[in-house]
């Protein structure tokens, strides 16, 4: 078994979760800023915003900002085709994002409202292309715009093509690095210098990271020329981001970090040096902070620049851990005997922060949740620089006129001469400040500067855009007239001590349920604690038999091998016996319990689970090959089943079925194991659980928590078996119903074998596989979608239901999309699943690898395999491949493993692969990558599948907030996790009429939404006409179709129907349960009682990634617009605020 290396060192003394008011607390004192300070900061800040409006001219950035801020439907559609326009090649799908994303807007509101004559003309012409483009419009425009439509659309897609380029042009200073020098030497004129930004996203494959490398180290010869200055500090400099130089910069992936990136970025700053330029580096999301600084440390022992003070580093104050990264810093400076830049920023990803933080579970933030506490943070860590100006130089990077007046406030006390810091501003923003700021006290200022291509200008952009384009950002406010300078001269002392306006990831589902714990893996205090709760399961040999009501009496012991490493013995299991299957059903209750009690004992097994991670996490990667992040994923699915159905147990208002067999399926042990047994224990039924053949050991762990929670015995059974033990129970006259995962074949055979021996209207709650699909289209960010793919596709080894098998790609970015798809798949690392720096794990046996390489091999043959990674030899490991079909018509079944097949379609095509698509009859899981809202709308509308995803991978649903499960044959309904699952596993009574849609809860930056679709009419067969007429009632009740049918007519050459109601004799029913049965097609219910939400209704859940386009643009606003004093409210938490001292 190979050594455990994953937990990185920490290098700073504080974790990323720490007390933010107690860290804030530090920094006031370290601020040393008493009330008589701030007064003054604050008269000095109030009179630069006055100055500012007499005397400065706003950038033309800050009058577009503040004319289309996010507070308008406006500025975000703005946003969101200046992000993808440029990028998207045909003419087609140009037109329909441009009417898309225009068409709606109220431009008319914003004509003649802006101060600058540049941006009322492109609200002039936004207004002319709206009329043109609206067909609602019925004033005079109207003829104008049929006329427009028919000749002219290639003029309003050049117009608005060069609208965004020259709205570009204010934010990237040049294409290229001579075109940008030359325009900076204006501004260099007037005293200002230069740090140069090369645009680009993080790369995804080792050849974008080559093409970035080139990139910088071209940017540092040519900025060569310039540096004349002698001074490091007079001479412009270059920004570069580490994501940008490694497709794989991340903590889980250190060691190939380390080795590869380092001595790529010591070359580079060595050149820097040479030529005496500086060389900063950007910083990134707070999860690869501390992998920054290690990176940082090795390339700063590199002798090449010993003596060169010119290397920069990015601190974001509205980290908690700012403060301790400055230290250690300085600390490193001294220790290398090196003089160090540091650029202090407030950060640019808080939204993302945000989103991560609550998607994971977690209690915390790593950056502050109110802007004052940044603004507060930012000036201790100024005052902290300017103490550490022997090792440091510091760089403020600013906007804010409060924050300027501060930091200079600070600079006289500290007594910093001119030469001993800098402040800088970002290109087309804060000029009219620094050139009073610059005139009045002498200071240095640097201009970031980014420069590329402009289809390149997405992050930038948009970042920009939503940092500064809320209400309450001082670049929106200081052109807003209607808000006084004092008010934007705030200081922000006076607004600490509020309330975060952000939920906990620990608390987004409350009050329903709490949401189950998580970790951050690239958390050295997380990662250390799950090391050691797991180290003493690595070579612990784990058991599993029959937990039965009785005596059992098992087949003999058979050891299981992990199937990463098939020398490592996991444990061993006994399966049940035919007298054991036996034993249990006659064993088995139903639990009677109260519905409070049941309650308390399903949170309680919740509990345990989260008590025992370590023994779960290690019994998933030997036995099931889970990664720690799958196994992670899953407890907490797991979790979450358990609490969920917890919650609902109060609004049961039936009785329980009786006995419920529950077989789960191998590829999601605990998870989907645990969900089937606590719905149907939360109903009240007895439990016969039979987890699969191939990983019985996770299940019985389960059980044995279940049980010592307080499950009873008779309640919960636990059959560890092969399929003739699944065979026993599923054909067995005493069950009243079967919850089954697995495939399409076993689930007729099971419901073939009730049919038989089962009441006739004992339901079969299956859930399928599925021929799951993708559709990319032109506007797409392809770095997203690859992304998507990669975690849809190949997470897990390809082995998730919900698995993304067939992608269509829009013909006209094919080419280049397939080679970043490839490039990222030779990135892609299957290896020992206990690494963190594992990707993926492998096949579950050697049966499944058989198979698999077998088809591949097929396919090779063909020539169709386009590409496949690199894998282990040992165990059962199977390298991705990317397998080429014309459509996914070609696809002769799910291939259960990590194999991708690509086909490409034109723009006008759109039509016939969605009928392709629905063509397969299978329904689980769909995505869509696009940027046009109404294409949304249209693919999502015409789709028939249970889960649909826009903008970001098709796996991993979130309990209560993305219901899980298909239709046709991908599996029978209702959705588990959903509000309709439970009452499935009670006899059923007359249900409300449902609403639709249903918004269901979530991480903010994404919409959930349940629709409920009409089934194919419900079959109504009395047996009366009376009880047809109530039949056809009760259906139409509740919004669904019916139709009046025969019981002696043949189902199997019936017309397509959703579900069938028997009000009659068993005789009958047993017979249209077995036409049922043996019916081609999707599988049906028979129902002898009321017909429920799951009879009527096919269950669709939307979930759309709202960040896509680059960011939160809503949450920001509603941030902004969270003024917790406008409300009245007091400061109820956070620092002591110092007075005169």
């Amino acid at each position: 078994m190979p050594r455990d290396t994953m937990v990185p060192p920490p290098m700073l003394p504080i974790t990323p979760y720490p007390d933010p008011d107690a860290v804030l607390q530090d920094l006031i004192g370290v601020a040393n800023l008493d009330s008589t300070d701030r007064e003054e900061i604050h008269r000095k800040a109030t009179k630069l915003v006055k100055r500012l409006r007499t005397e400065g001219e706003p950038g033309l950035m800050e009058v577009f900002l503040s004319e289309y801020g996010l507070s308008t439907e406006e500025g975000v559609a703005l946003m969101c085709l200046a992000e993808a326009l440029l990028r998207v090649p045909d003419a087609v799908t140009i037109d329909e994002l441009i009417e898309d994303k225009i068409a709606p807007g109220k431009w008319s509101e914003h004509l003649g409202k802006s101060s600058s004559s540049l941006v009322n003309a492109s609200t002039w012409a936004l207004m002319f292309t709206g009329r043109v483009l609206d067909e609602r419009d019925t004033r005079p425009l109207k003829a104008l715009r049929g006329a427009v439509k028919r000749m002219g659309e290639p003029v309003i897609r050049r117009a608005t093509d060069q609208a965004m380029r020259v709205m570009g042009r204010q934010f990237v200073l040049g294409q290229t690095m001579e075109k940008a020098m030359d325009r900076a030497a204006k501004m260099e004129a007037k005293g200002y210098t230069y740090s140069y930004d090369m645009l680009g996203e993080a790369a995804q494959t080792y050849a974008d990271a080559e093409r970035y490398r080139k990139s910088y180290a071209d940017a540092i010869a040519k900025m060569s020329k310039r540096a004349t200055k002698g001074d490091i500090a007079s001479n412009p400099g270059i920004s570069v981001k580490f994501s940008a130089l490694h497709p794989r910069y991340e903590v889980s992936q250190r060691e190939r970090v380390l080795e590869e990136l380092v001595p790529v970025v010591r070359d580079l700053a060595a050149e820097a040096a040479r030529l005496k330029i500086g060389f900063n580096v950007d910083a990134e999301e707070q999860d690869r902070l501390t992998l920054s600084l290690e990176v940082i440390e090795r390339v700063l022992e590199d002798e090449r620049l010993a003596g060169w003070n010119g290397f920069g580093i990015v601190v974001q104050a509205y980290g908690p851990r700012a403060g301790a990264t400055i230290d250690w810093i300085a600390e490193t400076a001294e220790r290398l005997d090196r003089k160090l830049m540091v650029r202090l920023v407030k950060g640019a990803y808080w939204d993302t922060e945000i989103k991560i933080a609550q998607q994971e579970g977690l209690p915390l933030f790593p950056v502050y949740s109110r802007k004052p506490a940044t603004d507060v943070s930012f000036l201790g860590n100024a005052r902290k620089l300017l103490r550490h100006r022997a090792r440091i130089y510091p760089q403020f990077a600013t906007h804010n006129a409060h924050t300027v007046a501060a930091v200079l406030h600070m600079v006289k006390s500290e007594g910093a001469g001119r030469e001993e810091f800098e402040f800088q501003r970002l290109h087309g923003m804060g000029e009219s400040l620094y050139n009073i700021i610059m005139a009045d006290e002498n200071i240095r200022c640097r201009i970031y500067a980014p420069v590329g291509a402009h289809r390149d200008l997405l992050a930038y952009l948009v970042r920009r855009l939503l940092e500064n384009g809320a209400n309450s950002s001082f670049v929106n406010q200081i052109v807003n007239e209607e808000v006084p300078a004092e008010q934007v001269a705030e200081d922000p002392y006076e607004a600490l001590g509020y309330s975060a306006p952000v939920t906990p990831g620990t608390e987004i589902f409350l009050p329903h349920r709490r949401n189950a714990r998580g970790w951050d893996l690239s958390c050295a205090d997380h990662l250390e604690e799950i090391e050691a709760a797991r180290h003493p399961f690595r070579a612990h040999r784990f058991e599993a038999a029959p937990l039965l009501a009785g005596e059992a009496q098992p087949d003999a012991a058979e050891e299981r091998a992990s199937p990463s490493d098939p020398s490592d013995i996991v444990g061993e299991v006994r399966f049940a016996s035919e007298a054991d299957v036996e034993t249990a059903l006659t064993a088995a209750r139903p639990w009677t319990a109260s519905k409070e009690e049941r309650r308390a004992v399903l949170e309680r097994v919740a509990d345990l689970y989260e008590e025992n991670f370590g023994e779960l996490f290690g019994a998933l990667a030997r036995e099931a090959g889970k990664t720690l992040p799958d196994a992670v994923a899953e407890l907490r699915e797991a979790v979450d089943f358990l609490n969920f159905y917890a919650a609902e147990i109060e609004k049961l208002d039936s009785e329980p079925l009786g006995r419920f067999v529950c077989i789960s399926p191998w590829n999601f042990p605990l998870a989907i194991f645990t969900g089937q047994i606590a719905a149907a224990l939360a109903a009240g039924n007895a439990v016969l659980a039979k987890p699969a053949e191939q990983a019985p050991l996770v299940g019985a762990i389960a059980a044995r928590l279940m049980h010592e929670a307080g499950v009873p015995r008779e309640v919960l059974q636990f059959l560890p078996g092969a399929g003739d033990v699944g065979a026993r129970l599923t054909g067995d006259s005493r069950i009243d119903g079967v919850a089954f995962t697995g495939s399409t074949e076993v689930a007729r055979m099971i419901k073939c074998a009730m049919a038989e021996n089962a009441h006739p209207a004992a339901p079969l709650i299956a859930e399928t596989g599925g021929l799951n699909a993708m559709i990319v289209d032109s506007t797409a960010l392809p770095e997203q979608a690859v992304q998507a793919l990669m975690e849809s596709a190949f997470q897990s080894a390809g082995q998730r239901c919900s698995a993304c098998r067939c992608v269509y790609v829009q013909e006209d970015i094919a080419t280049g999309f397939l080679e970043m798809l490839t490039g990222a798949m030779e990135a892609f690392r299957p290896t020992e699943p206990w690494m963190l720096a594992s990707d993926s794990g492998p096949l579950i046996d050697g049966e499944a690898h058989e198979e698999i390489a077998g088809y591949l091999e097929k396919m090779r043959a063909q020539d169709r395999v386009i590409y496949q990674s690199a894998a282990p030899d040992a165990g059962y490991f199977l390298g991705p491949a990317l397998v080429r079909v014309k459509g996914i018509e070609e696809i002769e079944r799910e291939v259960f493993g990590p194999v991708l097949h690509v086909a490409t379609f034109k723009a006008k095509d759109l039509d016939r692969v969605i009928q392709a698509i629905n063509s397969r009859a299978y329904g689980l899981t769909f995505g869509l990558h696009t940027r046009i809202d109404d294409r949304v709308q249209y693919v999502t509308d015409r789709i028939k599948a249970g889960n649909l995803y826009v903008n970001r991978n098709q796996i991993g649903a979130i309990v209560g907030s993305q219901p899980f499960g298909g239709e046709g044959l991908s599996g029978t309904g209702p959705k588990a996790g959903g509000p309709f699952y439970m009452p499935r596993f009670q006899k059923p009574c007359a249900p409300e009429p449902p609403k639709s849609p249903i918004v269901l809860p979530g991480p903010t930056g994404e919409s959930n939404r349940l629709h409920l679709v009409p089934r194919p009419a419900v079959l109504c067969l009395g047996p009366t006409e009376e009880d047809k007429d109530a039949q056809i009632r009760s259906v139409e009740r509740l919004g669904g179709k019916a139709r009046r049918g025969d019981a002696a007519r043949d189902l199997s050459a019936e017309p397509a129907f959703g579900a069938v109601l028997w009000w009659g004799d068993e005789e009958t029913a047993r017979d249209l349960a077995l036409q049922l049965a043996r019916r081609e097609g999707p599988l049906l219910a028979l129902q002898m009682g009321q017909p429920i939400i799951g009879d009527v209704f096919h269950e669709r859940h939307l979930c759309v990634d709202t960040t896509a386009s680059g960011g939160n643009a809503q949450l920001l606003a509603e941030v902004a617009q969270n003024d917790p004093r406008a409300k009245g409210e007091k400061p109820s938490t956070g620092p002591t605020v110092p007075t005169v001292e």
